[in-house]
């Protein structure tokens, strides 16, 4: 079934119809949020928030998005009120370290996996730091694989305004990880 006739029988009231679309996209969600939010712990919040949301609000999707698209919305939005109220966390390295979400892929060289952990973490903390405007931009291109107008509906911004944050968001990562370059 596709995501629209589940979504049209869990209006009519069928409850396992919503939970297959929580099957379908919580682990996709839970990723991203992991980026956004900070932390898991957070993330598995916001996921959670984010599903009963969409599932009391579900009469109001329209269907001129997609459902994913949505959903992330509302987790997206979650995600930016946990982060306001707390502390950003310095770095991503607790996800990377318990979940092995690293940007970089495992080196078979013992050495070379040291260095690639150390830039991860490096670069986690690089995107941690970026203001939310461009760090949401850079995790829902290159993390989340969005498109500029994915990104745009997500956002609620024009297309324009999310190519120039994210070009903004890859200078600032791009000067901040500079100083690094020699070491890696």
């Amino acid at each position: 079934m596709n995501d629209e006739q589940l979504i049209q029988q869990s209006l009519s009231g069928d409850r396992t119809a919503y939970e297959k679309l929580v099957l379908k996209y919580q682990d996709r969600l839970f990723s991203a949020m992991v980026h956004v939010a900070g932390n898991p712990e957070d993330a598995l919040d916001v996921v959670q928030e984010a599903f009963l949301q969409a599932y009391l609000q579900l009469s109001t999707f329209r269907q001129s998005s997609q459902f994913y698209t949505w959903l992330y919305r509302i987790a997206f939005n979650l995600s930016l009120g946990i982060r306001r109220k707390r502390k950003p966390v310095a770095s991503g390295d607790g996800f990377s370290a318990e979940y092995g979400g690293e940007l970089i892929g495992n080196a078979p060289d013992p050495l070379e996996k040291v260095g690639n952990d150390e830039m991860s973490q490096i670069l986690w903390g690089a995107i941690d730091r970026l203001h939310e405007d461009y760090r949401s931009t850079i995790v829902l291109r290159e993390i989340e694989g969005c498109s500029y107008e994915e990104i745009s509906q997500i956002l609620d911004l024009p297309v324009g305004t999310v190519r120039s944050r994210l070009h903004r968001a890859r200078n600032i990562l791009k000067e901040s990880l500079q100083k690094y370059e020699r070491d890696f």
